[in-house]
């Protein structure tokens, strides 16, 4: 290796290092990308599609639903077919030839959130929700239970991480009392019907 080389090697180091730095000190004073979710709210585009919000006293258990799943991931058990009460579009619970819906379940470990299931639906009762983080502790709490959700007035299912912090985040204790009254989020991300 001879002199000027050594020199010309030197030089490219200091060269490539100060290239590196200018673009450290560029991108060093830029207002942060990050969102400190959940103190901060994550705004989503009106067509998100997250946790599905389901209305059971408007299903008629026809399993339109379940048939246009591609991963099969909604589970229906009913006893018979429903009926919808045309002054109120809601099923009629005191009609004794109305079947009962026994299981509605989504496996949300296989559900790709296409919204393919909210087309066929012949009463709207199924939508794609707002809400996108349902974890737990185990495989079996991916499976939501929404005729048991009924039962406690609720449309979609409540994440632990919202019952654990509605006191201290106001945004997320909205959230809370939107989902316990059992209110429907917007439902831009459901497929239009044509």
């Amino acid at each position: 290796m001879t002199a000027g080389q050594y020199f010309r090697d030197i030089f490219d180091t200091v060269q490539s290092v100060f290239i590196g730095m200018k673009i450290t000190v560029r991108y060093i004073f830029m207002k942060p990308v990050t969102v400190n979710y959940p103190e901060q709210h994550l705004t989503f585009a009106p067509r998100y599609r997250g946790i599905h919000e389901f209305e059971l006293n408007k299903c008629i258990a026809c399993d339109l639903c379940a048939k246009a799943c591609p991963v099969d991931c909604i589970y229906i058990e009913k006893t018979g077919p429903r009926r919808i009460d045309k002054v109120t579009g809601l099923v009629e619970e005191s009609d004794p030839k109305n079947g009962q819906l026994t299981r509605f379940a989504i496996d949300y470990s296989k559900c790709l959130f296409c919204a393919l299931c909210t087309e066929p639906c012949p009463t709207d009762c199924i939508h794609m929700g707002k809400l996108h983080d349902l974890s737990g502790y185990s495989r079996g709490e991916a499976v939501v239970e929404f005729s048991e959700l009924d039962k406690k007035g609720q449309r979609t299912p409540l994440p632990l991480w919202i019952e654990r912090n509605r006191a201290t985040i106001p945004w997320v204790q909205d959230e809370f009392d939107r989902v316990r009254a059992g209110k429907l989020a917007d439902n831009g991300g459901d497929i239009p019907k044509i």
